[in-house]
């Protein structure tokens, strides 16, 4: 997982450019998953969220035992407010029922003059349309799949994401999005979803890193 780790050095190395990070800083991943940026992220203290994180760490524990894991929803974080001095979260809440609930607590459970680390996969607003049509049928009982438009719990827009966190205590030190490298990459044609991506962009990056006021 090489790569993973160098992704996760990164991460703190962006995060250093705002904001001295302490040595006795505590970091905690909010959807860290099988192989997460947490569990290759140098911190005194390093906390990892999931869902699953029970089920992972009976398949992978060399590097669950990274750092310490809890199974819990983004939605409902079992900490105290203002617990941690770094906060990440990588592609994840695209993948919720309720983003903006589980932003609200990312923000809740980082300390005053903390950093926060969320990036998250953005899409042209075409596919929300489309996904709430193919949700729809769906839930009409028509037996159509179409992967592109429901691959996602929620398509994004740019707006969308940045909107996530207009109303919390945060102070943006970084904001940027790869929407027009996305739409300038290559794509290759293996199915209908590629054709579509041709017309409109998906699976751009946001990134935004910020501290709490």
């Amino acid at each position: 997982m090489a790569w993973m780790a160098e992704r996760s050095a990164g991460v703190r190395a962006k995060l250093a450019q705002f904001r001295t990070i302490p040595g006795n800083a505590r970091a905690l991943e909010v959807g860290s998953g099988a192989h997460g940026l947490i569990f290759f992220f140098e911190a005194a203290s390093k906390v990892g969220v999931d869902p699953l994180a029970d089920h992972y760490r009976q398949l992978f524990p060399t590097w669950q035992d990274r750092a310490e894991t809890l199974a819990a929803f983004g939605e409902s974080l079992p900490f105290p407010d203002e617990s941690f001095d770094i906060v990440l979260c990588d592609n994840v809440v695209d993948h919720a029922e309720t983003p903006q609930r589980i932003c609200e607590e990312l923000v809740r459970v980082l300390r005053p003059d903390g950093l926060l680390y969320f990036a998250v996969n953005v899409h042209h607003r075409f596919y929300r349309w489309a996904s709430s049509l193919h949700a729809a049928w769906r839930s009409a009982g028509i037996p159509f799949e179409v992967t592109p438009f429901a691959d996602h719990t929620v398509h994004l827009t740019l707006d969308d994401a940045r909107n996530l966190f207009s109303r919390l205590s945060i102070e943006r030190l970084l904001d940027e999005d790869s929407i027009e490298a996305t739409k300038q990459a290559p794509v290759r044609s293996r199915h209908a979803g590629d054709w579509f991506k041709r017309l409109f962009f998906k699976n751009a990056r946001y990134v935004l890193i910020a501290a709490r006021l």
